[in-house]
């Protein structure tokens, strides 16, 4: 090992040690050290949230996500069982990929939501279709209060008919980025409107 190679190492070395002392800074409550632990390890955050999950929308999430939990947990961080960049890269990948089996289970929620959000066909009850239409805009009147890429979204998936791929091309933004505005909108509609409103 020649000397460039031994001072690389102390470098290393310092540098772990000087991450560990951030994170006990960060457990007594200093936000500036939170920040300085961000700047050095956001974006390589960010690459491994994107490589999990495809998604620039996400992937920045969850940097914010992993700096938030951080910021809770660090009192739990031991220096023993893991370096500080294993650690971040871990709750990193325990986070995507929480998100990436929500995103499972919430798309079959999503198709049941789809027939809700659209179903307008008249029936044999004047009651019946008295109340499809009052949902119809109680819902329209929610969508206002997305933000306004995610009610784009919407509106062209399910009141212009539009695929996936044709909001893609007509709006210039990527197949990643639409699907993951609509499921961003259609969860907060639901939010905002109950799971029981899709349930007829």
């Amino acid at each position: 090992m020649d000397s460039c190679d031994r001072q690389f190492l102390k470098i290393d070395y310092a540098s772990r040690l000087d991450e560990v002392e951030l994170i006990h800074q960060i457990a007594e409550g200093d936000q500036s050290s939170l920040s300085l632990l961000y700047d050095r390890y956001s974006r390589v955050i960010y690459t491994i949230a994107y490589r999990i999950l495809k998604s620039p929308e996400e992937s920045e999430e969850i940097v914010l996500d992993v700096f938030t939990q951080v910021w809770k947990i660090a009192k739990n961080y031991n220096s023993q069982k893991a370096r500080v960049d294993t650690w971040l890269f871990m709750l990193t990948r325990s986070r995507a990929l929480d998100r990436l089996r929500n995103h499972a289970r919430f798309d079959k929620a999503v198709n049941a939501s789809e027939e809700a959000l659209m179903r307008s066909l008249p029936t044999d009850s004047p009651e019946h279709d008295a109340i499809i239409q009052e949902r119809s805009i109680y819902i329209k009147s929610c969508l206002d209060n997305l933000p306004t890429e995610q009610r784009l979204a919407l509106e062209l998936a399910y009141f212009s008919g539009l695929s996936h791929s044709e909001i893609a091309a007509k709006t210039g933004i990527s197949l990643g980025t639409v699907k993951t505005r609509i499921r961003l909108g259609l969860k907060k509609l639901r939010e905002m409107i109950g799971d029981e409103w899709f349930s007829f």
